[in-house]
């Protein structure tokens, strides 16, 4: 009996799954094309927003609108003026992105962006902007290096000499980082896979760079804590006991906790900065570089230029991770020696204390025998009455005589009662 597929449980994320793969497909380009990028950091909340604004430009449009869930939705949409442009919207992990790609001018980079502005659809103001990008595709011929200042120029040759790319990596008036490919043999897949290749390169290593500020801010602060942590080894080594051992951990626990705030608030932003220059060095690797001229290569120059500040975060994460296990081993050493401590002074207690329950005992022997002496001398009075009595009675008995010798067998009579009443009270 053949299988039927079709009765199978498919897991809930399969078709998900499996269009992941193909949810940023890479755009068809031809020269000459303009290509404008623009990221936002957001919330969860200003992404909903952000894609809310796009799903009401398709509705204006009449295209297809993104669905709740979309993180990835491309339309062509009427620009001013007639323009027909394509928008991509993707929404990533912190960020997201819009790009508009639109037929170019055989002068790279005419008019400038900022010009060309009241063409675009207005998308608002989703988060905090981070990156903006003009990229030009431009035919073969085009002078490749006149956009740019010579100063900061990075250009290569990328695919064996199939293209070339070039960036000065400065703004222009408007705020857009200008990159410059020239199309010499890729076909229209190939280039639009270069482009936006390249438009990554330009994003994520912008988006590396967030850790530096976060670097910067935290490299003081983890010098302080090393500092009093090396103050406080030296101190402990001469340490005079328990108080000052307690005073010293106290120290320690605080430094420890100011060292635990520091990591939450920047583990996810150190996280990110590597995940992000891993990025730029996988798409730097894809396009292939290749010397062109005196020119430093993309990858040259940011190795020159980001990578400093890259090593920075690392450098500052390691230390705080260096620092923790110091702090740790500092603050375990410390416990052990309070613990010592603790323990000696209970010795001593328990030594004190035992020491003052034999003198209670010896006092309550003593108590004792005066109590056996001071109850015998009332029974041998009483019995002293009783004699006096008998006597008065006709009875030939001398009541001192008989007091006299009663009182041995009253000593050790109330001496027994005493003891066996002492007994009684130990056994509970």
């Amino acid at each position: 009996m053949p299988l039927d597929f079709s009765t199978w449980t498919p897991h809930p994320h399969r078709e998900a799954l499996l269009a992941e793969i193909h949810a940023r497909p890479f755009r068809p380009a031809s020269a000459p094309a303009r290509f404008l990028r623009f990221a936002f950091l957001t919330t969860a909340e200003q992404a909903a927003a952000a894609r809310t604004r796009v799903a009401e430009l398709c509705a204006a449009a009449g295209e297809p609108s993104p669905s709740s869930t979309t993180k990835h939705h491309r339309v062509t949409l009427p620009g001013a003026g007639g323009l027909p442009l394509e928008l991509t919207y993707e929404q990533h992990g912190e960020f997201v992105t819009f790009d508009f790609t639109f037929a170019g001018t055989e002068q790279p980079f005419t008019p400038e962006a900022g010009q060309i502005a009241h063409l675009l659809p207005d998308i608002g103001e989703p988060g905090q902007h981070i990156v903006s990008v003009d990229l030009c595709l431009a035919p073969y011929g085009v002078e490749y290096r006149s956009p740019f200042d010579p100063s900061s120029l990075a250009a290569s040759k990328v695919r064996k000499g199939a293209a070339v790319i070039a960036s000065d990596f400065r703004a222009d008036s408007a705020g857009f980082v200008r990159w410059l490919v020239v199309n010499k043999d890729l076909d229209e897949n190939a280039a639009g896979a270069l482009c936006q290749r390249v438009i990554e390169i330009e994003t994520y290593r912008t988006l590396a760079l967030l850790g530096l500020p976060e670097a910067m801010r935290l490299a003081p602060r983890t010098a302080r804590i090393e500092w009093e942590l090396a103050e406080i080894s030296t101190a402990m080594s001469g340490s005079q006991g328990y108080e000052e051992d307690t005073a010293f951990l106290i120290r320690l626990t605080q430094l420890a906790a100011d060292l635990e705030a520091d990591v939450a608030a920047s583990s996810y932003r150190f996280g990110a900065t590597r995940a992000y220059n891993d990025i730029v060095t996988e798409r730097l690797r894809a396009v292939g570089e290749e010397n062109i001229g005196n020119y430093s290569k993309v990858t040259s120059f940011l190795a020159r230029r980001s990578a400093p500040a890259v090593r920075t975060c690392r450098m500052v994460e390691q230390r705080q991770a260096e620092l923790a296990k110091k702090l740790s081993r500092s603050a375990n050493l410390l416990r052990t020696r309070v613990d010592v401590e603790i323990e000696q002074q209970n010795s001593s207690l328990l030594a004190t204390m035992n020491s003052r329950a034999s003198m209670q005992l010896r006092l309550q022997q003593t108590v004792e025998g005066l109590s056996v002496a001071a109850i015998s001398y009332y029974v041998v009075s009483l019995l002293g009455y009783v004699f006096k009595a008998i006597n008065e009675a006709g009875w030939p008995i001398d009541p001192n005589i008989a007091m006299g010798a009663s009182v041995p067998f009253v000593l050790l009579g109330i001496w027994f009662v005493v003891r066996h009443i002492r007994n009684r009270h130990s056994e509970f």
